[in-house]
């Protein structure tokens, strides 16, 4: 089906022209995330769920988090996105303190959740969906104009989506929903990318496609992009830098230009999901 695929051929130009208009006058900045110290514990819980974190990212960084089930990964996009204060030390994004400026500091991020899935009684359309990414910027209430429009069109466009815009979101397959979200995180016109697991329930197709795009975003936009996966088969060989999790804690932060190995040393040491495509198994 037309909309559950990307067109190379008819959408090549199309992501040229929308990717150079996202970027439009972007600055461009050294530390976009600093953590200091960082201990972030769920209300009720005694033990954090992440704890002595430090980690600084830089602009253009092409980040992968990994680590097995319950190391953390979520918990660390959702206290850089301000979701959970941290209840030690401080979180800085784009040189704001996150807990004193979460609100202004969002609305520069893409975020996509781990399995959001909609209710099938939700009344919203897919596009209606996608077009909350842009509140952050044109304000909840002014109604999108046709410009607006036109943009979050082209996004839906180019995953293969936009036959399913007046769709009740809730009647949507995971994958499909999955797709939403992410058209919906880069609808914001993001300068920053955090993504949780958001090829998972990808079909095949989409699974190559829609990784290769936000690629080419990274590549050409010099966008920075954090995505976090259970899976080391994964992991994007353009991927420039692994934080490794484990426990709630950060057990290794390498570039993988001086550990050609590091893959392979986190697979012994987590026994995290792998393929054949790095030679692993």
């Amino acid at each position: 089906m037309r909309g559950n695929t990307i067109s190379q051929s008819s959408n090549t130009n199309l992501e040229a022209e929308w990717s150079q208009m996202l970027f439009e006058g972007a600055t461009q900045m050294h530390d976009v995330i600093r953590l200091e110290n960082v201990y972030t514990t769920y209300e009720g819980e005694k033990r954090p769920a992440i704890r002595n974190m430090n980690l600084t990212v830089n602009s253009n960084e092409f980040i992968y988090v990994v680590g097995p089930n319950a190391a953390g990964k979520t918990t660390l996009l959702e206290t850089i996105n301000g979701l959970l204060p941290p209840s030690r030390g401080k979180v800085y994004v784009f040189g704001q303190d996150v807990r004193k400026n979460g609100r202004k500091v969002r609305c520069q991020i893409g975020y996509v959740p781990q399995d959001f899935i909609v209710d099938p009684g939700e009344p919203y359309t897919a596009l209606d969906v996608v077009l909350m990414g842009m509140y952050g910027k044109i304000g909840i209430l002014r109604k999108p104009d046709r410009r607006d429009l036109n943009k979050v069109t082209r996004i839906m466009k180019l995953l293969g989506v936009d036959e399913l815009a007046n769709r009740p979101m809730g009647k949507l397959s995971g994958g499909q929903q999955q797709k939403m979200m992410i058209a919906r995180a880069l609808a914001k016109e993001p300068k920053l990318l955090l993504l949780d697991e958001p090829f998972s329930n990808l079909d095949i197709d989409s699974r190559q496609r829609i990784p290769s795009f936000i690629e080419r975003l990274h590549e050409e936009n010099g966008m920075t992009i954090i995505i976090v996966t259970h899976n080391i088969s994964e992991i994007s060989k353009r991927c420039e830098r692994i934080v490794a999790m484990d426990n709630g804690e950060k057990i290794t932060d390498e570039k993988l230009m001086e550990r050609p190995f590091l893959l392979k040393e986190l697979y012994q040491i987590l026994g995290m999901e792998v393929s054949s495509r790095y030679g692993l198994s």
